[in-house]
């Protein structure tokens, strides 16, 4: 311990009082703000309703010093107005090539290659990828513009879930059912039969493929009106999760040919609900299993936009959305969501405001990625070169690791 004498201790008494007394050095390690330009583009997708920030988002992103273009009826047909929009704090454009000329693009549907060529190259666009759908000149073109990429089916949440594919596949599992209930009705040509049940009738038989996300939501609603709901699945533990959640006793099943090809021949209506998660596309129910079902009888294929789980399905549109094959109605629309586009826009606004938001905290997007691993497994490409093995396998394309780049950058 070290003693000083009595003029030290004065001293130093002295400098204490003044506030001159020498300090540690305090170096910064707060978090750096910047600005960000974000465009929100109409979508040009038929039949796609949804918009990514709703006004109140904005409002959240203008308010940390942030600029968010808005193309001109980008959210007229989930009810959003121009004016509710600008009174938020966004600016209107009409121009839809000024939208794409914003550091961060934020859309719904992927973008189309006439969207592309719009870029000025060296962007972050988060967006859906549908990506059975697009092509490998589709992937090189966006790698020769230097994009970022975040595909809203890859991103993850702090719980290691997907969150856009969450709340998207909960909307359509529960309207997939309300859907198949207009087409069981006389309403749309159908046998005129109520999904449900009604005392002294024998209820409606639902088959759901899948115990996901969409598969428990289906379930729950077909429940919740009274229909005797079947679900199949090739894993016991979402079997048993949803039997938990949903907390009635539910007939489950792991997907076996024959046990589900029986339950199908008195199935009033079957919702295919099974999610691939980079896996090659397949089909679950074979075409046979589907001439064997009753004349009338009503598919909804969720799973359309990763190729369906109806062998005998094809992709419909919601101003197109059904067709019949072997007597039996299929209505395989990829994105039922958009029937509800104002609670769709909601849900993708309160998903896609806080990122934004910690995107803006920091000084590169780089250093983000660096410590939130949700959103660095929504990346599929970093400035130019693609980091999903999948698509890369996919469409015969050179990828790398995200981790890796990220340590060398």
């Amino acid at each position: 311990m070290i003693e000083y004498s009595k003029s030290q201790s004065a001293g130093i008494l002295t400098l204490q009082k003044e506030g001159l007394m020498p300090q540690e050095e305090k170096l910064e390690i707060g978090k750096k703000h910047r600005s960000l330009l974000i465009g929100v583009p109409k979508e040009i997708l038929k039949d796609e309703g949804r918009i990514a920030l709703t006004p109140l988002g904005v409002e959240l992103l203008t308010s940390c010093g942030h600029q968010v273009l808005i193309e001109s009826n980008a959210g007229k047909v989930a009810n959003f107005e121009d004016l509710n929009y600008s009174e938020h704090g966004a600016t209107i454009v009409n121009n839809s090539g000024q939208i794409y000329q914003c550091d961060i693009i934020l859309k719904v549907a992927p973008l189309t290659i006439e969207e592309i060529d719009l870029l000025k190259g060296d962007q972050l666009i988060i967006s859906s990828l549908h990506v059975t759908f697009q092509s490998d000149a589709y992937i090189r073109k966006l790698m020769a513009k230097k994009i970022t990429a975040i595909a809203f089916e890859y991103l993850k949440d702090l719980n290691d879930t997907f969150p856009v594919v969450r709340s998207m596949s909960e909307i359509a599992g529960t309207a997939s059912i309300l859907i198949a209930a207009e087409y069981l009705s006389n309403q749309h040509g159908g046998k005129g039969e109520m999904l449900g049940g009604v005392t002294g009738v024998t209820p409606s038989e639902v088959i759901v493929i899948g115990a996901g996300i969409a598969g428990e939501s289906a379930a729950r609603t077909a429940q919740g009106l009274g229909a005797h709901v079947k679900v199949f699945d090739y894993s016991v533990y979402k079997l048993k999760r949803l039997q938990n959640n949903i907390g009635e006793r539910v007939f489950t099943s792991v997907i076996q040919p024959k046990v589900l090809a029986n339950a199908l021949k008195s199935a009033d209506v079957a919702i295919g609900a099974y999610k691939l998660i980079n896996q090659e596309p397949k089909f679950i129910v074979s075409e046979n299993m589907v001439k064997d079902m009753k004349k009338g009888s009503v598919i909804i294929d969720i799973s359309i936009d990763q190729g369906g789980c109806f062998e005998t399905s094809q992709l419909t549109t919601h101003s197109d959305p059904v067709f019949r094959k072997h007597g039996v109605v299929h209505y395989c629309v990829s994105n039922i969501p958009s029937r509800v586009a104002r609670t769709a826009s909601y849900t993708l606004s309160n998903i896609f405001s806080p990122i934004l938001q910690r995107i803006g905290e920091t000084a590169e997007l780089k250093h983000l990625l660096k410590t939130d691993s949700g959103l660095r497994s929504g990346i599929y490409m970093y400035r130019g070169i693609l980091t999903n093995q999948y698509i890369g396998n996919l469409y015969g394309i050179s990828s790398k690791d995200i981790n890796l780049l990220m340590a060398a950058f």
